[in-house]
């Protein structure tokens, strides 16, 4: 389990459901932006949080007697993954020409007149 404190208050939450909180917030404070979020908090229940640009979320293990609940994640997980940068994300199309390459370029004639 991992306390999560937000805004001065705490919340526990599995381990999983607090890796993605934190991976969330920091991936859309790195896009400047922000977004809403509910997460499944023990004792049973749900927490509403805005994560990501000036929201800070801290994370710490906490010791716990029993088992720990089986929240799921998915949401957060899905959350995570739409904002997370891909590598396909970055590709950009590059013209390619058929034409044989004859070494000049014309951005770099140099000739004089």
């Amino acid at each position: 389990m991992r306390r999560i404190t937000y805004a001065g208050e705490n919340v526990l939450t599995t381990d999983d459901v607090a890796r993605l909180l934190v991976e969330l917030t920091a991936e859309l404070a790195k896009r400047g932006e922000a977004a809403a979020v509910r997460i499944p908090i023990d004792p049973e229940g749900t927490a509403e949080l805005v994560v990501g640009l000036g929201n800070d979320v801290l994370s710490v293990p906490v010791s716990r007697d029993g088992d720990d609940p089986d929240f799921d994640s998915s949401d957060l997980e899905a959350h995570l993954q739409r904002v997370r940068p891909t590598p396909e994300r970055h590709l950009r199309a590059v013209e390619s020409s058929d034409a044989p390459d004859d070494g000049y370029d014309p951005d770099y004639d140099i000739t004089e007149a």
